[in-house]
Parts: C-alpha cells; structure tokens; sequence
C-alpha cells in the first residue's frame, strides 16, 4: 500500500512539474521574471517599491505597449514595422504644426487640438498604406521598405521643425490626453487598455485577423483557402501605422511640444517588447497580453537600471541581450512544443 501511494505522488509530481514545464514552454516565463526583476530592484533601491513608482511604471509602459502592440500586426504576417520611431517623431512634429496654425488662425483651442489629432491619424494612415502597397502589392522586402520610409520619416520630422521641438501647444491639450484621469485611470493607460481591447476582438474575433495567423502559420493554406492573403497583409502594416499614430499623439500631449526626436528609441523597444513577451518572429503566433507583459518588463528594467544608476550605453547593451535570448527561447520553445 505505501508502495502504491509512493507511485501515485510520483507520478503527480512528475506531471505537476512537466505541467509548468509545459506551461513555460507554450506561454514563457516572463511574468514570472517580471515579478523577480521588479523584487530585485526593489532590494536595490526601496523607493523602486512605492506607490508613486507604480503608477510611474504604468504610465511609461501604456506608451510602449500601444507601439508593441501596432508591431503585432506585421509580426503577425512575418514581418515589421521599422519606420515606428521616425513616424512617431513625423507625427509629433506635423501635429504640433498643425495644432499652432489653427490656433494661430482661429484662436479657437477645440478646433485645433481636433484638427491636430486629425492630421496625424491621417499621415500615420498614409504612412500605412504606403507600407503596405509596397509590401503587399509590389512584393518589397518589409526590411526595404520600412527601413526607406524610417529615412523619410525622418526626414521630413527634421526638415518640417528645423531640428527643433515645437512649444507652445495649448494646456487643455496636455491636460486632457496626458495629465488627466478618465474613470479613475490616467489618460494613457485608459487609452492603452481601449485599444489593447480593440487589437484583441479584431484577432481573435475578425475573419481579418484570424486570417493574419494563418498567413504566418501557413501561407500555402491562405492560397488554398482562397482568402486575400495579399489585402490583409496589407491592412496589417494600416493597422500597425494607425495605432502608432494614436501613441503618438499621446506622446505629443505628455512633452507638450512637437518634437523631432520623439521616437527615439521605440522602434527596437516596440519591437522587442512583442517578441520578449512571446510574439514570434516567424509569424502566426501572438496575443496582445504577450505585448503587455513585455512592455510592461522593458519599461520595469529601464526604470529599475535609472534607479540603480546604470549607464544609458550599458542599458542599451542589456536590451540587445535581452532581444536576443528572447529570439532564442521562441525558437527553442518551437522546438520543443508538443
């Protein structure tokens, strides 16, 4: 009898433990490196644990998370978007210039800060199209174009502001999309969970977007299905260029001014958080909590690395070895799927 019951706890621990082997296998690790990471820096420095350092976190992610999330939709079909941070910076600066000379002309706040938000969801809207006509129709390489239109992104974000930021942009502006609540949250991060909602009934509710999957997955089965494979991976890059569109205009309210330089960086952080948090690289496989989570632990590891005063090169050293281990363990985790 006791030789039975032995067996039996052998046998559910071992399935216990190949259970959560599994678990990490299909889904990852990282919310529970995430929860670590924050702990550890907490050890490091106590006031990383606040309450105020919390919501800071919250508000700097929701930014981050809208862009991986825009990246979503080309990672999706096997490709990228790398014009993200230019049009971000082009955006910025051309609704801001908007914003002024409507004011300047009117004097009329709602009319401008309207107008604005209209013109950058609109050039984020071309900037879509044309990434996606070249991608889909002309059968260009998404590394070629989306590396040209960065330039022109770029471009045009400098020559449009001279290389220098665009002031003055009205209060009610910032105060609405940046430093206001809306149903107890602050502003990005309410914008951020209405979108990420959004993004989620569209991939796993839409013949749209359960057909970007299967263009990953397999585009011989797409051909065979008859679907428009070539119309939806199109609309992918329309969709990632509108939501970063969005991100944009959010930025522009928290600095208060059109600046060139605003992408900064976003385009390897937007595209690192989707594939940390469990976005595949080889398509067809993601969710918008993969983008969340890793969103949520790029922004952890940045604000943690400042609180211990980690060098900003340094930083940038640690997320390039964060990337790639993170494209090594979605191919072992492909491997090694059942």
């Amino acid at each position: 009898m006791n030789a039975l019951l032995h067996t039996l706890d052998s046998i559910s621990r071992n399935g216990m433990r190949h259970s959560v082997a599994q678990l990490g296998i299909n889904y990852g690790f990282l919310p529970v490196i995430l929860v670590l990471t924050y702990l550890a820096f907490g050890v490091l420095e106590p006031r990383f644990l606040t309450a105020n350092n919390a919501l800071n976190i919250l508000k700097q992610s929701s930014y981050l998370i809208i862009f991986a999330a825009a990246q979503l939709f080309p990672l999706l079909t096997r490709g990228y978007d790398l014009s993200v941070g230019m049009v971000i910076s082009m955006i910025s600066v051309a609704s801001a210039m908007i914003m002024m000379a409507v004011l300047h002309a009117t004097n009329d706040v709602p009319l401008a800060i309207v107008a604005a938000a209209c013109g950058g969801f609109g050039i984020g809207v071309l900037v879509g199209v044309i990434n996606g006509a070249c991608v889909a129709a002309l059968g260009i390489n998404p590394f070629i174009v989306t590396l040209g239109m960065q330039g022109v992104a770029f471009g045009l974000a400098t020559t449009l502001s001279g290389g220098f930021p665009v002031y003055n942009l009205p209060d009610a502006y910032s105060k609405i999309f940046a430093y206001s609540n809306w149903l107890g949250l602050p502003a990005s991060v309410a914008t951020c969970l209405i979108i990420l909602g959004i993004v989620h009934i569209i991939l796993s509710r839409t013949v749209f977007g359960r057909s970007l999957y299967l263009i990953g997955a397999s585009p011989r089965a797409v051909h065979v299905a008859g679907l428009p494979s070539h119309r939806y991976n199109a609309l992918a890059y329309v969709a990632c260029a509108c939501l970063t569109s969005i991100g944009a205009l959010l930025l522009t309210a928290r600095t208060a001014s059109g600046e060139p330089n605003a992408g900064g960086d976003f385009m390897l952080k937007s595209i690192a958080a989707a594939v940390i948090g469990g976005v595949s690289l080889r398509g067809g496989e993601g969710r918008v909590i993969h983008c969340v989570f890793g969103g949520l632990f790029i922004t952890v590891l940045s604000i943690g690395m400042n609180f211990v005063r980690v060098d900003g090169y340094i930083q940038q050293i640690i997320l390039g070895i964060v990337v790639i281990a993170a494209v090594y363990f979605d191919q072992f985790r492909r491997r090694t799927r059942l």
